[in-house]
Formats: C-alpha cells, structure tokens, sequence
C-alpha cells in the first residue's frame, strides 16, 4: 500500500480486525518513511458481482459508496456520527449480500436503508423517503411523519415525547 502523505510504499501493518460483518478487514498501517497512520480496506471481489436494477430497467455494479452518499444526505446537520452511519451501511450491506447473489432493485436496496434510518434517526428517515418515495405533495410528507409519530409511540412510548409540539 502506498502512503497517502508521501506515496512510498514502506509502510507496516499495526492492528488488524474484521469488519462489516467478517466481510472486510480493516488495516492500520503506519508509513516508516514519514510515520504518518492511516487505515486500509480488504474486500472479498465477489461484492463486484451484484449488480443493481434501477427503476428505468438499467443496470449497473453494486457501489457501496452510493448508499452512503443517500445516508450522509439523510442524516445532513442531524446528531448522526459518521461511525454510525458506517455501521448501518455495513449492516445494509451485509443483508444485500446475504440475501441476493447477482441481482438486487434500487427498490430493495431502499427498503433495507429505510427500515435502519428509522431506528436510527426519525428525521433522517423522512429525508431519505422523500427522494426515494418521490413524494409530490404535501399530505405525502404529513402521511410519512404520521406513521413515523405512530411506529415511534409503538416501539417507545418516551419516544412519542420528541415529536409533541
């Protein structure tokens, strides 16, 4: 691996653990050239092989990176770290592969980023549903805060408290 500081390629590994669910490993390496740390990613190739049927019929390789795009998007200026929203990717992610072998809907795919923004925070779950619900009006968005008001006094009846005007 090279330096990302001074681009050699005489660097040692210092830690290493699995991650997203014994799917990668993640490396701390330290450069011996300008002692500078940073962390690499080892993937099994085989992610490379879902591929991703869009709404209009195309298709394209699965990107990991895309369903963290809509996450930050989501969770923008909201009290979500960017450990937690990893950890939830990691975690959509784990189901896809466990659950489709070649062939995966955008569809699908947001249902599984749905169904964890939800749990984890409420306005970043109505963010995420209005691009990928498309909604076009404004009862849509009312609808959406209602069953979000409904699921949360559900689950928790002290949640309930955070939605209360």
């Amino acid at each position: 691996m090279l330096c990302p500081s001074c681009n050699q390629d005489n660097n040692h590994v210092i830690d290493s653990r699995l991650t997203e669910g014994g799917m990668a490993i993640r490396r701390r390496r330290q450069c011996q050239v300008c002692n500078r740390r940073f962390t690499t990613k080892e993937r099994l190739e085989d992610e490379l092989r879902l591929t991703v049927t869009k709404a209009d019929g195309n298709r394209v390789p699965y990107t990991r990176e895309k369903i963290l795009f809509g996450v930050e998007k989501a969770c923008y200026k909201l009290d979500v770290t960017e450990e937690q929203m990893q950890q939830m990717v990691d975690t959509v992610e784990e189901e896809l592969f466990r659950n489709h072998e070649r062939d995966v809907t955008t569809e699908q795919i947001g249902r599984y980023v749905a169904e964890r923004l939800r749990k984890l925070h409420p306005v970043a779950y109505i963010r995420f549903m209005s691009v990928h619900r498309k909604y076009s009006t404004v009862e849509e968005f009312v609808d959406a805060i209602s069953d979000v008001k409904t699921r949360a006094a559900q689950e928790s009846p002290l949640q309930q408290a955070l939605f209360d005007s």
